[in-house]
């Protein structure tokens, strides 16, 4: 019987398969002398897109489910290493499929973004914070919402209010807020460009004159809440729900997606987990968004 989660699989893999085709240059690179994958780009792709929808942060029990109740979407499974050194190498790919996704969905348009940043936590040890790979990349910060102290990074995303991820960054826990918008819009110029008048919705974190500026230069109103001595702001009333969503959107990359057990240990490992989580919710939300389903940004369907 074919479920929820085979019935996205297949539809993320035929157009991922349709996105190489047209674009095989987005495929990872490898020799052309030599032995070929048999697991193909657009099934490791799909195999990656599953793995977090059901949950499975360890690899190795993730692909010993695969072999045992996948069988019929995937005709061969790799081993732990190599799946692991694949997915790294199709960071770039993954990228393009969730920009490819979420233009075919009906809230791409949506003239409405809202922007947040979340932790991405990559240790705890204050070994770990001396010796790993990631030192120097990943920091110290602090989670005002949740009221404690982490060693890792930040996911600063833009989104729409149905939950799409629209743009996204990976920093440190200590890289400011604006700044990291900013040249995410700067790194993307085309988001803005195509959106005249887009507005903006965010804490009172981004605030500042120059910050605001280059905002309204591009063609953004920024709404966030008044800060402490400053005049009343507009649309007050739409931060405090606005602010609930953008916090459930953060949980359902945290409590569903395992957003902080990604198990990276290594810079390119980090952010193919990450890109594997947003590639992840954007999927689902591009396949309910095609299936009429009422609420886009629902997991329920695929997470078992």
């Amino acid at each position: 019987m074919t479920t929820d989660i085979d019935t996205l699989a297949t539809a993320l893999y035929v157009r991922t398969d349709d996105l190489l085709k047209d674009a095989p240059h987005l495929a990872p690179w490898r020799p052309k002398v030599g032995l070929q994958p048999v697991l193909t780009d657009a099934e490791l792709v799909t195999l990656a897109v599953i793995q977090a929808l059901l949950g499975f942060t360890s690899e190795a029990r993730w692909l010993r489910h695969a072999r045992a109740h996948l069988g019929h979407l995937f005709r061969y499974l790799p081993g732990q290493s190599g799946y692991n050194k694949r997915l790294r190498n199709a960071a770039g790919l993954v990228k393009a499929v969730i920009r490819l996704l979420a233009v075919d969905t009906t809230l791409w348009t949506d003239d409405v973004w809202l922007v947040d940043s979340t932790p991405v936590e990559c240790g705890r040890s204050r070994e770990t914070a001396k010796r790993s790979d990631l030192a120097g990349w990943a920091q110290y910060g602090y989670c005002a919402s949740h009221s404690r102290f982490f060693w890792g990074l930040r996911l600063h995303l833009v989104c729409t209010p149905g939950g799409l991820p629209v743009a996204f960054a990976l920093a440190g826990a200590k890289a400011d807020e604006r700044t990291t918008l900013l040249d995410i819009l700067d790194t993307d110029p085309a988001l803005i460009a195509d959106r005249p008048g887009q507005t903006l919705v965010a804490d009172r974190h981004y605030y500042g004159r120059e910050f605001e500026h280059a905002l309204a230069t591009a063609g953004v109103e920024l709404l966030r809440p008044a800060r402490k001595g400053e005049a009343e702001r507009p649309g007050g009333r739409l931060f405090k729900p606005l602010r609930q969503v953008i916090e459930s959107i953060n949980q359902t990359f945290k409590a569903q997606l395992d957003l902080e057990r990604h198990g990276g240990r290594t810079k390119p490992g980090v952010i193919v987990r990450v890109l594997q989580r947003v590639l992840a919710l954007t999927a689902a939300i591009w396949h309910n968004d095609h299936t009429d389903q009422p609420v886009k940004r629902s997991l329920t369907a695929y997470d078992h």
